[in-house]
């Protein structure tokens, strides 16, 4: 499904000019009715004969799993996944024609379904790769062995030779985060269970090499979603936007102050088309909820810099806005004396010879 989603992608976007609008409809309609039929095929191949043991086994296993927060969840994205795969078998035993009528009003009933199991099959797929265990530890440490590692690991984290390299979720729910211990100029691999920026974390393994962690350590389970209900192979259509360089090209081809205050407000107009400046706060300010979702304490922290942030742009952006404006209230002209320059210079005849330059300014003639 990605790669269909990326081919179908590319042919979307020969459909729509530079700023997004979609100016070939039909070929536009073609490419996603292309998409639906390849996304049934795949799935008719790929996954079918083998989507009810896959979420049997899932079932299972979540069963069998200690309580979590997350749990929950994914319970609910398995009941979605066996929902959306009765509904697909419903539809796919009346089969029509794939290039009549019927057969895209098919394939465009089963395209929702289909995206259900492209965004979310992966938790069922995790499930069942754990089917053999891996939710704990294999060789945990002992009480006192972990004590003494943890103080090392805090005292190197106090001096700064603590490197954080990779984190992920245990199957209860806590995190897991890998990092290089330095001591006597030696690194060691180190795995630390809770937050490494707040009070409270622990070491609860130690290796030489990092291909010997996933011997012992719990397996990672799936990381979760910023928005729940974004799916990444249902975007909305891209909204027409005027890109940073169109809007400078405008304003460096301007002759009137009304050409540089349009620009301007174009960077910064809200709405459906908002123009770049309103774009990058947004993109501040989600960040900062990405920030924020990861529920640690560094990165509360950077949330908290990314809002800072935002509320600057924000401000910035009426800034421009009411600059735009006032420029435009100029109703002035750029003057005549800033003459354009030709880009082709006529060639001098073949029997003259070059102009002598002038002296560079402030470099005072020779005499002899």
């Amino acid at each position: 499904m990605s790669v269909i989603g990326c081919e179908t992608d590319v042919a979307l976007d020969r459909t729509r000019d530079r700023h997004g609008r979609t100016v070939h409809p039909a070929a536009a309609e073609a490419a996603r009715a292309h998409r639906n039929r390849s996304a049934v095929e795949a799935y008719r191949t790929h996954l079918a004969p083998h989507a009810e043991a896959l979420l049997d086994v899932a079932r299972l296993v979540l069963g069998e799993l200690p309580p979590a927060q997350h749990l929950a969840g994914w319970q609910a994205v398995l009941d979605g996944l066996h929902a959306s795969t009765v509904e697909i078998r419903r539809i796919l035993e009346r089969p029509a024609d794939s290039g009549s009528e019927d057969g895209r009003a098919q394939h465009a009933a089963l395209w929702p379904h289909l995206t259900v199991w492209a965004d979310h099959g992966y938790i069922a797929s995790s499930l069942a790769d754990q089917r053999e265990g891996g939710q704990h530890q294999t060789h945990p440490l002992a009480e006192e062995e972990r004590q003494r590692w943890t103080e090392m690991a805090a005292a190197a984290q106090r001096r700064g030779a603590l490197e954080l390299i990779e984190s992920w979720y245990a199957a209860d729910g806590q995190p897991i985060t890998l990092a290089y211990l330095v001591e006597d100029d030696e690194s060691i691999v180190v795995a630390l269970r809770g937050d490494p920026g707040a009070p409270g974390w622990q070491v609860i393994g130690h290796y030489e090499h990092e291909y010997e962690v996933g011997k012992d350590l719990p397996a990672p389970v799936p990381p979760g979603v910023l928005r729940p209900d974004f799916s990444r192979h249902n975007r909305r259509p891209p909204a027409p936007e005027m890109s940073l360089q169109d809007l400078l090209r405008d304003v460096v081809e301007g002759r009137i102050a009304g050409d540089a205050s349009n620009a301007l407000l174009g960077a910064v107009q809200r709405g459906y088309a908002a123009g770049p400046m309103v774009r990058l706060q947004e993109l501040v300010e989600t960040s900062a909820q990405f920030a924020s979702a990861l529920e640690t304490v560094q990165g509360r922290q950077v949330a908290g810099r990314l809002s800072a942030l935002s509320r600057q742009i924000e401000f910035l952006t009426r800034e421009v806005h009411e600059a735009a404006e006032d420029l435009g209230a100029t109703v002035a002209v750029l003057p005549p004396h800033r003459t354009p320059v030709l880009r082709v210079r006529p060639r001098p005849a073949v029997d003259t010879s070059p102009p002598v330059p002038p002296p560079l300014a402030g470099t005072p003639a020779r005499h002899r």
